[in-house]
């Protein structure tokens, strides 16, 4: 039976404009999703995080479900925004479209997408080196974790693809590397 994969943008968070957005926490919300989603998918023989406390979060209720540890990588973290910070939802979505519209450009002292993209795809590539066997979760973003899809898929960078919403999951086969599923809801 073939490995499969699972890539996980984390679900709804605490939003706290005075905390820097990689240390923002899972809403109440968002932990009773990840807590859904535990309950319906079969055991991996592993879990990986971004470094971003929301992705560690999301990560540890998927893995506590199955006695595993969270393993982190900081390669899975979303794209660095640190030059803007928290960003009001318009202003934000308005930056996102420029991001995957001019994927080769730094938009407002954004990480380039096309930098982003070959970060997320060397840490993805680095964990699938050293799994055995067995399925994989990948706990990310929705970003880095389009990024990746677009990737494996052969798809340009482009915002058709990005995640819908919060909390999605996209499924891949390991052997190769492949997009099986695109982005669907956790729950």
């Amino acid at each position: 039976m073939s490995r499969q994969g699972l890539f996980v943008a984390h679900p709804e968070v605490v939003i706290d404009p005075v905390v820097p957005v990689p240390r923002w926490h899972l809403a109440e919300e968002g932990i009773a999703r990840m807590r859904r989603l535990a309950a319906s998918i079969g055991p991996p023989a592993a879990v990986w995080a971004s470094d971003e406390t929301k992705a560690i979060e999301a990560a540890g209720i998927l893995a506590a479900r199955f006695g595993l540890p969270v393993h982190v990588h900081p390669g899975l973290a979303e794209m660095d925004r640190s030059s803007t910070g928290y960003r009001p939802k318009a202003e934000f979505e308005r930056l996102a479209d420029a991001f995957f519209a001019r994927p080769a450009e730094s938009i407002a002292g954004w990480e380039r997408a096309i930098d982003a993209q070959a970060r997320v795809l060397a840490a993805a590539s680095d964990i699938l080196a050293g799994h055995g066997p067995g399925d994989l979760v990948l706990v990310g973003h929705g970003g880095t974790g389009t990024l990746l899809m677009c990737a494996l898929a052969g798809l340009p960078i482009d915002r058709a693809h990005d995640v819908p919403a919060a909390g999605c999951a996209w499924r891949m086969a390991l052997d190769p590397p492949r997009v099986v599923e695109a982005w669907r809801r956790i729950d």
